[in-house]
């Protein structure tokens, strides 16, 4: 009876629905983390890759580079949405950057039916609008005119970002961890002048070691996991969850309250991604 039930919920996949989901709400931890920096954006993005990499080897032990296309592929678009999306909230507002970014649904469903013959179905086409539409209203006391520049480099990390996960995914028969090794040790050797340059205090190493290992290590370790799992646009409409819940946590530890249309908003969102989830789940079994 036992190996029955196991195998049941192996097959369903929900297993490794709720791998991702525990990935996207550690992720959602950078906004409450970041409030313990004062240290700049892109030389925490280069110590969070650094420690990240080594959370990674320690779990990979052995890493072996096939430095297949889509592996170097995979991790270039890593850095690439990591760096842009930092210098996209310098240039844009931060809600500006986050929405856009957050467009990646939308590239993976076209991405994954090319790539990975992952066909996208009208229930997708209708869960990705619904979700969007939801995101749009979370943010839309915060979003703002202007910023062209770091509006279109937001759009570009989207792009790298639903890059990254059709490149992981294209791996699940190898082994889409060294990938995302491969991103993050990019990610801090082009980091490298403003590590060097950048000024700490112990609340910033504090937040950053933080950073490094609650919100990009252990999770970077799971997302590679379930990946191997769950199609590509199931894993990006879970990470939605991440933007989220940021608030939640500022509003919970910091008391800073979201408005009416973030809570419909983000409460449209998590209905979306809960239907879609159990869709998904009970057409695998």
């Amino acid at each position: 009876m036992d190996n029955r039930v196991s195998a049941r919920w192996t097959s369903s996949g929900m297993k490794y629905i709720l791998i991702m989901v525990l990935t996207s709400v550690m992720w959602s931890s950078g906004g409450i983390l970041i409030k313990l920096v004062s240290t700049g954006s892109l030389a925490v993005s280069g110590l969070r890759s650094l420690i990240a990499s080594m959370i990674i080897l320690m779990y990979l032990r052995k890493p072996k580079f096939t430095w297949s296309l889509y592996q170097v592929l995979g991790g270039a678009a890593y850095a690439s949405m990591a760096v842009t999306f930092v210098a996209a909230t310098r240039l844009t507002t931060a809600a500006n950057a986050v929405l856009l970014q957050y467009t990646a649904p939308i590239y993976v469903a076209i991405l994954g039916s090319i790539i990975l013959k992952e066909k996208v179905a009208s229930k997708d086409i209708a869960v990705i609008a619904v979700t969007i539409i939801g995101i749009i209203m979370f943010f839309a006391d915060s979003f703002a005119a202007g910023g062209l520049l770091g509006n279109i480099l937001a759009i570009i990390s989207g792009f790298c970002f639903a890059l990254f996960v059709v490149s992981s995914r294209q791996q699940k028969s190898e082994s889409p961890m060294e990938t995302i090794l491969l991103g993050n040790l990019i990610t801090a050797v082009v980091c490298i002048p403003f590590v060097v340059s950048a000024q700490y205090d112990t609340k910033s190493i504090l937040g950053i070691a933080l950073l490094g290992i609650v919100q990009f290590g252990v999770p970077y370790v799971l997302y590679g996991i379930a990946i191997k799992h769950i199609r590509a646009l199931d894993a990006v409409m879970i990470a939605v969850i991440e933007p989220i819940l940021n608030p939640v946590w500022v509003f919970l530890f910091l008391g800073e309250k979201p408005g009416f249309w973030a809570v419909l908003g983000g409460a449209i969102v998590m209905i979306a991604i809960t239907y879609n989830s159990l869709r998904t789940s009970k057409e695998n079994r």
